[in-house]
């Protein structure tokens, strides 16, 4: 099982798009998957299942397990501000230490409204990943100008970001 999560928790993201798109890729390479969706986290997770409440909220740990059920993670990262959104740094903070996270192969999809397709971003969520004992599959994909190439069927306009993301999906299935 392939966990794509959507690393925002903005409603009707693009990023949940993008995730929905990739999960249908991943069908026609055979594999099966599902979405974990950062708008589903509870308001209150920050103050009711961080720190000494870890493991407490029954609605983080359904999340955290959705998680934990994969040995291969497709986060789909938007940047916000030239980094990922604190939402996923809070989500991965919020996961069992040290565990979580920790030995599972990562795949990163970024996408931004700019030119750069979330780069710094990605960057900054590798380095968080690596040290958190993840091994991430250098095959970045970067999606710029993501209102331009994302339509309204869910789709993408841009042959070289449908392209991109198959290879990566093939990429990581071998990986």
């Amino acid at each position: 099982m392939i966990t794509i999560l959507a690393g925002t928790n903005r409603p009707h993201s693009r990023a949940r798009r993008i995730a929905d798109y990739y999960r249908a890729l991943l069908t026609e390479l055979g594999a099966d998957s599902h979405i974990l969706d950062l708008a589903e986290l509870p308001v209150d997770f920050i103050t009711t299942a961080l720190y000494a409440n870890v493991g407490t909220h029954p609605e983080f740990n359904r999340l955290a397990t959705m998680l934990d059920a994969s040995d291969k993670v497709v986060i789909v990262v938007p940047e916000y501000n030239a980094s990922f959104p604190g939402v996923l740094k809070a989500f991965i903070d919020g996961l069992t230490y040290p565990g979580g996270i920790q030995g599972k192969k990562v795949a990163l999809v970024g996408l931004s409204s700019g030119g750069q397709g979330g780069l710094l971003a990605m960057a900054h969520l590798t380095d968080v990943l690596m040290y958190l004992g993840t091994t991430v599959l250098p095959q970045r994909v970067r999606l710029p100008f993501i209102n331009q190439d994302l339509n309204a069927e869910h789709g993408l306009n841009h042959d070289l970001s449908r392209q991109l993301l198959r290879e990566q999906a093939a990429a990581l299935l071998a990986f």
